[in-house]
Formats: C-alpha cells, structure tokens, sequence
C-alpha cells in the first residue's frame, strides 16, 4: 500500500508562484511514475503532468507551459518525493491538485494510475 500526501496549495494572486509537493509513504517509491492531476469545480479531472521513475522523462498535458516555465515536474527518489513547481499562475489553474502513482511505466491519465492523495487547493486570486 502507498499513501501519498500533497502539500504547498494555498492562495496567490495572478502572476505569482507555488510549489507542490506529494510525498509517498510505502516501498520501492523509485519504481513508480508519479503524476499530478487537478481538477476545477464543475469540471473534469485532468492530467497535468507526469515523471518517469527515473526522473528522466517527463510528460505535460501542455508541453508550452513546461517550455515557457510555466509547470515543471520533478522528484528526489531519495526523499520520496514529487515536485510540481507552477509558476505564472492564471485563475484557470485554480483546482485541487492531486498527485498519483503508477506503476506504468508511462502514465498520462488518470485511468493509468493506482494510488491517489486527497489533494491539495490551489486558488488563484485576478
């Protein structure tokens, strides 16, 4: 069993910048790849992005965001740990975001994952 808790959401004005973390609870936490989702009231939970076990690769629903600096995934095995660092934030990023695992090697979508945190609220104030 794995348990994963997120943390860093909180309240930030348009423009500015927070970074998430998810750390996991459980063996063998490098095998896995992590990934997080968000989801927005009323609307659809959506794949943001996702990091092999290695740290190697790494996937984006919008692969802009991660080349303008926007969103960047990251982990330290070491420290059981995944990263989502959001910079530039808009009030449409506004969601819970949650961080999954999976045992796939890649994972982009939330059917592909096993394990899930609760959560954490990022709101974006204009």
């Amino acid at each position: 069993q794995v348990q994963l808790v997120e943390s860093g959401g909180g309240l930030v004005q348009a423009g500015g910048s927070l970074r998430l973390s998810c750390a996991a609870s459980g063996r063998a936490f490098s095998t896995y790849t992590m990934g997080w989702f968000r989801q927005a009231p009323g609307k659809e939970r959506e794949f943001v992005a996702s990091i092999r076990r290695s740290g190697g690769n790494t996937y984006y629903k919008d692969y802009s965001d991660f080349v303008k600096g926007r969103f960047t995934i990251s982990r330290d095995n070491a420290e059981n740990t995944v990263y989502l660092q959001m910079n530039s934030l808009k009030p449409e990023d506004s969601a819970v975001y949650s961080c999954a695992i999976s045992r796939l090697l890649r994972a982009t979508a939330a059917y592909a994952m096993d394990y899930w945190g609760k959560g954490t609220l990022v709101t974006v104030s204009s």
